[in-house]
């Protein structure tokens, strides 16, 4: 295949020598050649996994323990560290509930203004 690389080679006498000392120095620059562009490949993807280190980036931390539900209307929750863990049960029970609350009332509403 060709690569584009010409290699030279005349310290010896013998034309055969001389082939086979510039196949070696060509089959070198070849190898370091892969070396690069799969260095330079892996060196692109790090960087693409790295990112630039901008503030919309940056790890952010919540302190989950001191959060609470100060909705209107609904039952506050403990544990919110809890609801990020799956546990959604007294949650789900609480927004359901203030739900068919409101569903009831709008039901009232119009039953008595009609």
């Amino acid at each position: 295949m060709p690569s584009g690389i010409v290699v030279t080679i005349q310290d010896e006498k013998s034309q055969i020598k001389n082939k086979a000392k510039a196949m070696a120095v060509l089959r070198s620059r070849l190898l370091d050649r892969e070396r690069a562009r799969l260095a330079e490949a892996e060196s692109a993807m790090r960087r693409s996994m790295v990112g630039s280190g901008e503030r919309s980036e940056k790890v952010r931390t919540y302190n989950f323990p001191r959060t609470a539900d100060r909705s209107p209307n609904r039952a506050r929750l403990a544990q919110p560290s809890r609801r990020h863990d799956g546990d959604l049960d007294k949650l789900i029970d609480a927004l359901s509930t203030t739900y068919q609350a409101e569903r009831l009332r709008s039901l009232n509403t119009e039953d008595s203004g009609a």
